[in-house]
Formats: structure tokens, C-alpha cells, sequence
């Protein structure tokens, strides 16, 4: 596609009980995304009506049928009515609720897999919602492994001068030792390049957290370092990758804040989440590596609390739009 062209991107509307109606609302009113983007929301008319009401914003719902019907005004708000909810519930996770976000991805992915959109942004959704609904996946990224037959995945985060990479994601932390093998270690080296590539950037360099304070100090502290860890990142330089590691979990974040690393590749959720929302929560932004389209999404949940109040700030889902328009495949 051509730089000039803008990008059409489906916007998920997320949990409806959640923020994501309005703060999709709110987005679509920046001029930031209206001109990067082509876009068109994926939800149920009933809600994104309601947020408008909310909001008092003159903006019209305009129900389309396909992406290519979109208006692309500044005064619509062009969406897919993928839903059939005539209520739903505020605040709270509900299986009514949980079902509907499942569809509004669901149909997203038809529309990406066939080319109709560039590029899916997801608002935000609840783990508790999907399970309540009797659904198995534990968030986006695994249902959208699923839905896209993709075995080679990840999750990037990107905010301010941190980008990160896990090796595993939503999992108990005391089920994380069994699953750092020297496989899945090096599968998420070539994710990290592969990301890297998606944003532009040549030659990067990618360092490689360790799992054990003091990334193990020689085994005292725990062996996983130099039973898997080393062995991996052995494993991606003789691909020619420009990695280097595992670096102590308490000193790799400070290293990549100064520009010494492209990407980090961490062992655990929480390990790189913690450094990257200290710096970038209200703007750090979620990125699924490995599918056949760009997926990207606000880092931060449905908000239950402060849902439905109309004071949910849209930054977040902001950069998460403009960072799918740039990113390539």
C-alpha cells in the first residue's frame, strides 16, 4: 500500500459495559486519528449510541454493512453492527457481555483475513466477561492466534523509549519456570526482530531479560539462564541476530530507557509490564507479533470503575490507532 494511502482499520468496540464505547467516541473525534486512518467500529449500534448520548458529542451513528461503504466524514462515526444486544449492563463484567466483544473480534478478523481492512485496533475487554460467557481464551491474543491458525505469536508492548516482548503471557507466575525452554525463548528472539521490522527499525538490538535475580548469579539463584537462556540466545546470534543477554531483570529496563536495546524480551507478564506502564500508562499500547495482519490495542483494561462516567481518557487507544496505521507487515 502506498505511504500516501491511509490505512482502513476496524476498531473493535470491546466490552460494553466497559470504557472502550467512550473512549472510542473520543478518539474518533481527534484529528490525529481521522488523519491517519480510514476508520470503522465493530460493535452494537445500541451502545455506541448510548456513549454519544453520554458525551454530547455531534457526531452520527452511521450503520454500514461492509468497510468499503464507509463515508470517511469527520461528522460519523461508521459502524458494523456486529451485535445484538437491545440492553447491557454498566460497570461490570457480564456473560452477556463477554459474548458480544468474542463477535465483534470475531468479525474482525473475517474482515482482516479477506483484505477488507488493513489492520484491527481492539478497545478493551474482560477476561472475567469471556469466561462467564463460557468462552476458553484468557484475552486478544490468544483468540486471535486461534482465529487466525497462527502458532508463532507474541506480546509486544510499546511505550515512551520501552518496547517489550514476553515469552510468556497470561499465566500463573509459579507455572512460569516450567515454561522458559530453550524453543520458546528463541522463537520469541525472532518475534522481537520480527517486531522490530514491523516498526522500522534495521539492525535492532534485542537484550534478553533473565528470570532469577541477578539473571541466576551463575546457577546460585536458579538455573533456567544457563540451562535455557544462554543456550537460546546462542542459538539466535548463530542466525545472525543482534541479541545479547540475559541481563539481570533489575538493570535491562535502565540499559533499554538509555538506548542501548531496540526491545527487551522478558520471561514473565509482570516483568515487563511493570517498567513499561511506570512510564507509559496512560499511553503504552498492546501489539500482537506473528498474525498475517496488524492487530494493536490500548494497554489498559475494560475500567469498570470509572466506566460510564464520561471521564475515561481516549490517549491510550489514540497512540494504539496511530501505531497500527505505521505499522507493517
Amino acid at each position: 500500500m502506498a505511504m500516501s494511502v491511509r490505512k482502513r482499520l476496524a476498531i473493535t468496540m470491546g466490552d460494553p459495559g466497559g470504557v472502550g464505547p467512550e473512549i472510542i467516541v473520543r478518539a474518533l473525534l481527534s484529528p490525529e486519528v481521522r488523519g491517519c486512518c480510514r476508520p470503522v467500529v465493530i460493535g452494537d449500534a445500541v451502545v455506541m449510541e448510548e456513549a454519544l448520548g453520554l458525551l454530547g458529542r455531534p457526531l452520527k451513528l452511521r450503520i454500514i454493512a461492509a468497510p468499503d461503504e464507509s463515508a470517511e466524514s469527520a461528522e460519523t462515526i461508521d459502524l458494523i453492527d456486529a451485535g445484538s444486544l437491545k440492553a447491557f449492563e454498566k460497570g461490570r463484567p457480564t456473560a452477556e457481555g463477554g459474548a458480544a466483544c468474542a463477535g465483534y473480534i470475531r468479525k474482525a478478523v473475517e474482515l482482516a483475513t479477506a483484505g477488507k481492512v488493513d489492520g484491527i485496533v481492539t478497545a478493551p475487554i474482560s477476561k472475567e466477561a469471556l469466561k462467564m460467557a463460557g468462552l476458553k481464551w484468557p484475552g486478544h491474543t490468544e483468540m486471535l492466534a486461534e482465529l487466525t491458525s497462527t502458532e508463532d505469536f507474541g506480546m509486544m508492548l510499546t511505550g515512551g523509549p520501552l518496547r517489550v516482548l514476553l515469552v510468556t503471557i497470561h499465566t500463573a507466575l509459579r507455572s512460569v519456570p516450567d515454561m522458559i525452554t530453550r524453543s520458546r525463548v528463541l522463537k520469541t528472539i525472532r518475534l522481537a526482530e520480527r517486531a522490530c521490522d514491523m516498526l522500522g527499525i534495521a539492525k535492532p538490538r534485542i537484550g534478553v531479560a533473565g528470570l532469577n535475580p541477578h539473571a541466576g548469579e551463575a546457577g546460585i539463584f536458579g538455573d533456567e539462564e544457563i540451562r535455557e537462556i544462554v543456550p537460546a540466545v546462542g542459538d539466535a546470534r548463530k542466525e545472525g541476530i543482534a541479541v545479547s543477554g540475559p541481563f539481570p531483570p533489575d538493570t535491562v529496563f535502565h540499559k533499554a530507557y538509555r538506548a542501548a536495546f531496540d526491545i527487551v524480551v522478558c520471561m514473565y507478564h509482570d516483568q515487563g509490564l511493570i517498567p513499561l506502564k511506570m512510564i507509559a500508562f496512560d499511553t503504552g499500547v498492546n501489539v500482537t507479533v506473528g498474525l498475517p495482519f496488524v492487530r494493536t490495542s490500548p494497554d489498559h483494561g475494560t475500567a469498570y470503575d470509572i466506566a460510564w462516567k464520561g471521564i475515561a481518557g481516549p490517549a491510550s487507544i489514540i497512540e494504539a490507532v496511530r501505531l497500527a496505521a505505521r505499522l507493517k507487515i
